[in-house]
């Protein structure tokens, strides 16, 4: 009997504010984890832009609380808890999974933003156990890449993997003001990028830096970009891949989401 795979998402989070937004985008969210629930995942496995280490850890916290990592927001988000059970017998397996390199275990640590933010919307009943796999940023893109195809069992074993990231992520060129049109190069890099995903160009998008000027204002840090490296890395070869959600926030933040399956 053939094993049913869950889906690999891939999330556009953007700005810790969509956590507590009622727009277009969380409004997504909340039916893509309404399909998603109906498919009942055992575990959900977390890859976010905000855990970045050096050398690859899982969190295995009992029960994680809600990390509010970042500064000079509206005190309403501080106040924002996802009472999640964690999911440690889940990260011992992912553990176990990988061989290429020792994964460590994080005991204490709680979700980032990057987690908790897309999970209150995908998941309001905070239901489904939790853990995290963390980046480590001193590698390289094919090692994200490489490292998720250790992992591709999970699938089949009743975990949804999701990761939470930006493709366009500079905030050295972010504008707040509601009519922010998103700049030509941010249109550009994204729109290659969705290009390149629907055709199996996935050695063009691990070698990002070669594209041109577009990547190099698009990604000035990969810690955003590296999430979606490692939902590409878990695809199989003729799986469906639909984007879900496709927009440009505040000039240089790309939203765009995708499902994997």
């Amino acid at each position: 009997m053939e094993l049913k795979l869950l889906p690999v998402v891939f999330i556009g989070h953007g700005s810790p504010m969509n956590s507590i937004r009622n727009n277009g985008f969380t409004k997504s969210l909340s039916l893509l984890g309404k399909s998603l629930k109906e498919l009942t995942p055992s575990a959900i496995l977390v890859i976010s832009a905000h855990w970045l280490t050096k050398g690859t850890y899982v969190n295995t916290t009992p029960f994680p609380e809600t990390i509010h990592d970042f500064a000079g927001f509206p005190e309403e988000l501080y106040q924002i808890h996802y009472p999640v059970p964690g999911a440690t017998e889940g990260a011992h397996i992912c553990q176990q999974q990988i061989q290429s390199t020792k994964v460590l275990e994080d005991k204490t640590r709680g979700l980032d933003h990057g987690a908790w933010s897309i999970l209150r919307h995908l998941f309001p009943e905070a239901d489904i156990p939790v853990f995290q796999l963390s980046i480590d940023y001193q590698a390289p893109a094919r090692y994200h890449f490489d490292l998720a195809q250790e992992i591709k069992s999970l699938r089949s074993s009743g975990f949804l993997i999701i990761g939470s990231g930006n493709i366009v992520h500079n905030l050295y060129r972010v504008n707040f003001s509601n009519d922010a049109l998103p700049y030509d190069w941010a249109i550009e890099f994204d729109e290659m990028v969705k290009s390149k995903i629907l055709n199996r160009d996935f050695d063009d998008l691990i070698d990002y830096q070669k594209t041109g000027n577009s990547a190099t204002l698009s990604v000035p840090t990969n810690d955003h970009y590296l999430p979606m490296i490692y939902c590409l890395g878990l695809a199989e070869k003729k799986e469906v891949i639909k984007f879900t959600w496709e927009e440009i926030q505040h000039a240089s933040i790309s939203m765009r989401c995708f499902q994997i399956g």
